[in-house]
C-alpha cells in the first residue's frame, strides 16, 4: 500500500492510510500514514464499536490536509492483544525423514493439517502467489540455498518474488497451524511461525543474511514482519 501511495501521489492524487507496524511505515515513507498500536488484523481497533472506529477514520482522513509529507502520526490510544503472543498449544509433527533438511521435513509433516484446514474452509487458502501447496518444499529449498550463500539473482528471484514466496510459505504454515493450536489469533500464529518452526527461523536468518550482504532493501524489509526480530 505504501508503494502504491507514492504512485498515486505522483499522479496528483492525495493518499492516506493506516499502519499497524510503525517500522514498516518508517522504512517505506508513504506520504501520509496514521500508525495505530492495535492487534494485527484490527486496523480500526475495537470490533463492533462504531464510535471508536469512526474516531480512527477521522484521525486518518484528517491527515489529508497535511502537505509537509511524509507524515507519520500515532493514534493516541493503544489496544493490547488479549489473546497473547503465542498459541496455548501448537505442536509440530515429529521428524519423519532425518536425511532431509529440518525445515523441509517439518513442512512435509504439516501437509495433513493444511489439507484438513483447506477442507474446513471450503477450499479457501492464501497459498498460491508463487506456487501451490505442492511447491512449498521447493520454495523452502531456495531459502536454504540463500542461507548457503546464493544471492537472489542466483536463484532467479527479484525482491517482489522473494516477498511473495515468504507469504506463500507463511500462509501454508499458519493455515496448518489453525488445525493444530488450542487457541489462536493472528499475532499468535505469526509468532509461532517465525520463532517456533524450523522454516520460520530459516526465513528470519535469510532476512538477516540479506541485510548483511546489502541485498535489495525492499526484500529485507518485507520478507518478515519487523515485529518478529
Amino acid at each position: 500500500m505504501s508503494v502504491l501511495a507514492h504512485v498515486f501521489e505522483q499522479a496528483g492524487l492525495a493518499t492516506v492510510g493506516i499502519s499497524l507496524v510503525r517500522g514498516q511505515a518508517e522504512a517505506a515513507k508513504p506520504p501520509r500514514m496514521l500508525n495505530v498500536d492495535f492487534p494485527l488484523g484490527r486496523p480500526l481497533g475495537k470490533p463492533n464499536d462504531a464510535e471508536f472506529q469512526t474516531s480512527v477514520l477521522m484521525a486518518m482522513f484528517g491527515l489529508l490536509e497535511r502537505t509537509d509529507v511524509p507524515v507519520l502520526e500515532d493514534f493516541p490510544e493503544s489496544i493490547e492483544d488479549q489473546t497473547g503472543e503465542a498459541p496455548d498449544s501448537c505442536p509440530l509433527p515429529p521428524r519423519h525423514n532425518p536425511e532431509l533438511h529440518a525445515a523441509i521435513d517439518e513442512a512435509q509433516g504439516l501437509r495433513n493439517a493444511y489439507d484438513r484446514n483447506l477442507e474446513a474452509t471450503g477450499g479457501r487458502t492464501l497459498v498460491g502467489r508463487i506456487a501451490g501447496v505442492d511447491g512449498i518444499a521447493g520454495l523452502i529449498e531456495q531459502f536454504i540455498e540463500i542461507e548457503n550463500g546464493s544471492s537472489l539473482a542466483d536463484i532467479g528471484w527479484d525482491p517482489m518474488t522473494t516477498i511473495a514466496v515468504g507469504q506463500d510459505v507463511r500462509a501454508y504454515y499458519e493455515e496448518a497451524g489453525l488445525q493444530l493450536a488450542d487457541n489462536t489469533g493472528a499475532r499468535q500464529l505469526e509468532t509461532w511461525f517465525y520463532h517456533q518452526t524450523e522454516t520460520g527461523q530459516l526465513i528470519r536468518r535469510v532476512r538477516d543474511l540479506m541485510k548483511e550482504r546489502e541485498e535489495d532493501g525492499t526484500a529485507v524489509t518485507y520478507l518478515a514482519p519487523m515485529t518478529q526480530g
